[in-house]
């Protein structure tokens, strides 16, 4: 069965279609890039999904269950997190602070009873930060843990993000152009990182502009242009595809 299937999916904005008819399965233990020119309808796909914005038409599937038009925290409670291009962090918090954030929606805690010391609720924020800490851990930047996020530079508050949509214990990551503004080396080390969470277990929607990283990291990849998929399959496939070249990589391709 697959994680996540689209039928039909389309979004509206007025008589824009950004999205439309967008048929798409997502297996567990994928790394899916998803690309296409800018104003393709990538990002507000990822919106639909997440459930930023309700789809005009079309179905959401999660797991079997229709989950279309639901609101985004109950996605997000099911399993479906996702990131931004600029990353949405409390710049003035800790890195610890900023991913425990991300507990709180879900936790069972209480600001009073902790305030009063009651043993409950001070035991649950203990949790959540070992939790937090847990996390990045896991995304291997634990050394930012006391440090403010305006001092990070934009790799590290990269990082810091995905370690947020973490906190929601997401069995579908999309990412949503985590490259974007990075050196090579932050690159090279963030294509590390989500190779590595794909191997822990998340399945992940790469949406992204580097195309040397989509065609060496990604199993399968989709491609839009004008709120349609154009092409659907290997990178080969993809890279060689007449339509793909003609409306995104050009003649000369990808030199991947």
């Amino acid at each position: 069965m697959a994680l996540i299937e689209l039928t039909g999916l389309t979004r509206a904005f007025g008589g824009l279609l950004a999205v439309r008819d967008i048929d798409l399965e997502i297996e567990p233990g994928e790394i899916r890039g998803l690309i296409g020119p800018n104003g393709s309808g990538k990002t507000t796909l990822v919106n639909v999904i997440s459930g930023r914005l309700r789809p005009t038409r079309g179905s959401i599937r999660w797991k079997g269950e229709d989950v279309t038009g639901l609101p985004q925290y109950r996605l997000a409670r099911r399993g479906i997190g996702r990131t931004f291009q600029l990353p949405t962090l409390f710049k003035e918090m800790t890195g610890l602070e900023n991913v425990m954030m991300g507990f709180y929606a879900f936790a069972r805690w209480n600001l009073a009873g902790e305030v009063l010391g009651l043993p409950a609720d001070r035991a649950a924020v203990r949790t959540i930060e070992d939790s937090a800490l847990a996390i990045l851990e896991l995304m291997g930047i634990e050394d930012i843990r006391e440090e403010p996020v305006e001092r990070l530079p934009l790799g590290y508050q990269r990082w810091l993000g995905i370690a947020m949509a973490l906190s929601v214990g997401p069995a579908l990551l999309m990412l949503d152009e985590p490259l974007g503004g990075m050196n090579p080396v932050e690159r090279a080390a963030t294509m590390e990182k989500i190779t590595m969470l794909r191997d822990s277990g998340v399945t992940i929607l790469l949406v992204e502009h580097d195309m040397k990283a989509v065609m060496e990291t990604c199993g399968r990849v989709t491609v839009m242009n004008a709120g349609r998929k154009i092409a659907e399959g290997s990178p080969g496939d993809v890279r060689n595809d007449p339509a793909v070249i003609d409306a995104y990589l050009g003649d000369e391709g990808i030199d991947a």
